[in-house]
């Protein structure tokens, strides 16, 4: 492990994206224990292995992540990535006060009252990119789960990681809520906006593909940001090279009055 500073920090939340559970983050965790930073990665209900006591939705994420955020006692740091961003914003909505900092990686950091599915829709017709893992899902006879099938996960996910870190994550996915996918923000600049944000862009991303990161950015303008040359998973396939670009965030920048743009 390489030696760097070990500056005091705000804890840590992280968030996970659709399909994973809190393992997404395991090979990243020790990064920001090498910075001094105090660290948890949670499980959404109804995601990776905990279960979902009353029916999934934003509302229900947003609850699960800040009873974790309560328990630290102060305000925290939170990274999210993929499908997380949109819990994150939630979660700064309801508690700026408690939210220190935002990152998203390849994260959905998106304006209110807009699903993701309506970027790829605007989107899709000109760069068939956008579609990213959509058209490759497989359905629940209901259509109220979906899951990704091991070689489009491999394909769209994990392409760069190696193969046996690949293989071991594609064997943790599990089906996911559509409740808990499609689904919208409500965001305004007095609450949300005040909180300052990064943006981690993966520019090898074949899921949010880097033309749907560049149009969030756009749409929510504020956030700082960085760029990796990674897939989407940099947590997974560069771990040490993510912290690089997060944990100066996490360390020095400190909580602004700014409104940064919020719909």
């Amino acid at each position: 492990m390489r030696d760097r500073p070990s500056p005091a920090g705000d804890p840590v939340v992280l968030i996970h994206g659709a399909w994973q559970g809190g393992w997404a983050w395991d090979a990243f965790l020790p990064e920001l224990a090498a910075a001094g930073l105090d660290a948890v990665a949670i499980d959404l209900p109804g995601n990776g292995r905990t279960p979902a006591e009353e029916p999934v939705s934003l509302d229900l994420y947003v609850r699960h992540v800040r009873a974790a955020v309560e328990r630290f006692g102060r305000p925290v740091s939170v990274i999210a990535h993929s499908g997380g961003g949109i819990v994150a914003s939630q979660l700064a909505e309801a508690c700026p006060d408690q939210v220190a900092r935002l990152v998203y990686v390849a994260g959905m950091m998106l304006p209110d009252g807009v699903a993701f599915a309506d970027l790829v829709r605007d989107l899709v017709a000109e760069h068939p990119q956008a579609a990213g893992i959509g058209p490759h899902l497989v359905w629940s006879d209901d259509r109220s789960s979906s899951r990704v099938p091991d070689a489009v996960a491999l394909a769209f996910f994990f392409h760069d990681c190696s193969a046996s870190l690949a293989q071991a994550a594609v064997e943790k996915l599990t089906p996911q809520p559509e409740a808990g996918r499609d689904i919208r923000p409500r965001l305004t600049a007095a609450r949300f906006g005040r909180v300052p944000r990064l943006y981690v862009e993966a520019m090898a991303d074949r899921s949010v593909v880097p033309i749907l990161q560049r149009r969030m950015q756009s749409l929510v303008p504020g956030a700082a940001v960085v760029s990796l040359p990674t897939g989407h998973a940099p947590q997974l396939a560069a771990p040490r090279l993510l912290a690089d670009v997060i944990v100066p965030f996490l360390t020095t920048a400190r909580r602004s009055s700014r409104r940064a743009g919020a719909a």
